[in-house]
């Protein structure tokens, strides 16, 4: 399976009654895919609130991102939780949508062992078909998948990929060992570049909703042995990695789309809107 070198994990685009925006659906696909040059995306992950969507919403929604994707990029669905249960159910619906993986975060807020993570993890992929990419974000869930859970898990056939934000040492540590054909991306945007040095795969990405060309840019010169231009090129899109996550995301990507002409709406609770003040700063750093 490939996933290509930059992903965009996706925002869920919402009206002004904070309900799903339908409508803006396609055309923020199309932008993504067409403008910003994503390789592939993941719906309902973190960056497309997830947590506050319903099982209805996310099954429609990703349908219709298949749909309106029509094989021009991969698409990942985020269908993880913090129920073993409820994710392999929630799994199996979503396997029949056609999407071409699933990515499963880690389990939150429960603090599961090393081997209460692999179990999770092996229970789901043996209960589909559907290749599956790993989600280690420990900032949101309170728990490490440890890179030696991760080399254990990468055995299981379906099992294809991670998305991993630890450091580049835990991301050495997999590649290392992992079984052979294993993916590993970096989930941190300001750790794209040192992440295909250590020999990523590439980026799971936000900051690609705005900056995705470049990033490919970046990309293409690193691969191309043009280090120094690769460099310069992180080092000027540095502040928007940081930047946009100044305050919770995916309030300031949404509004820095905004700022291109993307409507996305706002985020729903316990999220809010960014402020006058954080979205003049956001502003500036596209200037």
């Amino acid at each position: 399976m490939d996933f290509g070198r930059v992903i965009t994990a996706m925002v869920t685009p919402f009206d002004e009654q904070l309900q799903v925006n339908w409508d803006q659906v396609e055309p923020l696909i199309n932008y993504l895919i067409e403008e910003q040059q994503s390789d592939s995306l993941v719906i309902c992950g973190t960056t497309g609130e997830a947590p506050t969507l319903t099982d209805e919403e996310k099954l429609k929604l990703i349908e219709l991102s298949v749909r309106y994707a029509r094989g021009r990029c991969k698409i990942i669905a985020g269908t993880g939780s913090n129920d073993t249960a409820h994710t392999i159910h929630f799994s199996q619906k979503v396997e029949k949508l056609g999407v071409d993986a699933l990515l499963i975060v880690a389990p939150y807020y429960n603090r599961p062992s090393q081997e209460g993570l692999y179990q999770h993890f092996k229970a789901v992929a043996e209960s589909v078909n559907v290749s599956i990419m790993l989600y280690n974000v420990p900032g949101r869930t309170g728990v490490n998948l440890d890179a030696e859970t991760t080399i254990r898990l990468s055995h299981i056939s379906n099992i294809v990929a991670t998305k991993d934000c630890a450091n580049t040492d835990q991301l050495t540590r997999i590649l290392n060992d992992a079984a052979p054909g294993f993916l590993v991306y970096s989930g941190d945007d300001s750790n794209a570049l040192p992440a295909l040095s250590v020999g990523c795969q590439g980026i799971i990405s936000v900051a690609s909703h705005v900056i995705g060309k470049e990033m490919q840019s970046m990309v293409k010169y690193y691969l191309e042995g043009n280090i120094q231009q690769a460099a310069e090129l992180h080092r000027k899109l540095h502040p928007v990695f940081i930047g946009i996550f100044r305050v919770p995301s995916p309030a300031p990507i949404k509004h820095a789309l905004a700022l291109k002409g993307i409507q996305t709406g706002g985020v729903r609770l316990p999220l809010v809107r960014v402020s006058e003040q954080e979205g003049q700063f956001i502003q500036s750093l596209f200037v």
